[in-house]
């Protein structure tokens, strides 16, 4: 028994001894061995790590973990990088997959001969039956394509496509394209994902982008949202005042006023059953005429293509609510 205590007292032992002896060579490795000083500086370039008080250099000749290459712009540092693409949603494949390049040459930058071009003219084509094998692949392709083109040509950022390929993928996956077109459920999406990252486009913008017309994407939208369960808030036309007022060159005083006359509206609850792109683009021409800016409503209407008489009753609807609240 005596023994066992003995040997167990002399193994804590040498474990405080060990842990007294690490630190200590933590504390020298941190340290500068000329001042004692503390302050030393890492120099990646020169490889060398140098103390900021004595100017010693404590140690030299350090491993580069970093690339062997030098980058002096964006365009360099993409051409030398090692690494492909990261995943995303918006490729059917998710951008895993491996694309041959359509210039006829070699590594070496020489051109091929036309046995070489024929034979990789051959490795494209079956290149491109391996990456959609099957019909969801292939309708996924098409849909991720039509959300890029839509989502181009009305100006939303990439988070909007990255939210609208995931809500088209989710209606793939709970079998909802049966008995409708592609193009109805990829617009949906990309409807429901601009209102969610809060930069909606009206129906109306989007049928002009789109191959169906405007109640197929209401009714497919409303659809998507239902059998998804998305939670998605109604629009709010102040939303819409930012872009409007960009288009048509207005100041922030400007903007500053249609913003007010939507509270105010709101407040008054006469937003309730209300277009809220109509609502937004006359607000934005009464705010012009407040801030002494020239802007007609045609201007107006074309903008948010929306006709000039909703703008007449919502521009009236407006400035009644604002003398409301002002007696």
């Amino acid at each position: 028994m005596t023994d066992r205590i003995r040997s167990s007292e002399m193994e804590s032992a040498r474990a405080r001894e060990s842990d007294r002896e690490a630190e200590k060579t933590g504390d020298e490795e941190t340290l500068c061995p000329e001042c004692g000083s503390s302050n030393l500086t890492t120099d990646a370039e020169h490889g060398e790590t140098v103390c900021d008080d004595c100017g010693l250099v404590v140690e030299e000749d350090e491993i580069d973990r970093g690339p062997e290459w030098r980058a002096f712009d964006a365009r360099e540092k993409d051409q030398k990088s090692r690494v492909g693409a990261p995943t995303t949603n918006m490729m059917h494949d998710r951008g895993l997959s491996t694309n041959i390049g359509w210039q006829n040459k070699d590594a070496y930058g020489n051109s091929l001969s036309s046995t070489q071009r024929q034979k990789m003219q051959r490795l494209r084509t079956w290149n491109e039956r391996f990456r959609t094998r099957d019909a969801k692949e292939r309708n996924l392709k098409q849909a991720l394509g039509e959300i890029d083109r839509m989502a181009s040509a009305l100006g939303l950022p990439e988070n909007v496509r990255e939210t609208a390929s995931v809500i088209y993928r989710r209606a793939l996956d709970d079998d909802l394209l049966p008995g409708r077109s592609i193009e109805g459920v990829a617009t949906s999406a990309l409807y429901a994902a601009a209102r969610q990252a809060g930069t909606p486009r009206s129906l109306d913008e989007l049928e002009t982008v789109s191959r169906v017309d405007k109640d197929e994407i209401s009714r497919t939208y409303r659809y998507v949202v239902r059998e998804l369960n998305l939670e998605i808030e109604p629009a709010d036309p102040e939303q819409y005042v930012p872009r409007f007022a960009s288009e048509l060159g207005l100041n922030d005083e400007s903007e500053r006023h249609a913003r007010q006359l939507l509270r105010t509206a709101k407040e008054q609850g006469i937003h309730s059953g209300k277009s809220p792109v109509g609502l937004a683009a006359a607000a934005i021409y009464a705010a012009s005429l407040l801030a002494n800016e020239k802007v007609t409503q045609s201007e107006v209407s074309e903008v948010a293509n929306i006709s000039e008489v909703t703008i007449r009753n919502r521009y009236h609807e407006l400035l009644e609510a604002e003398e409301q609240l002002m007696t």
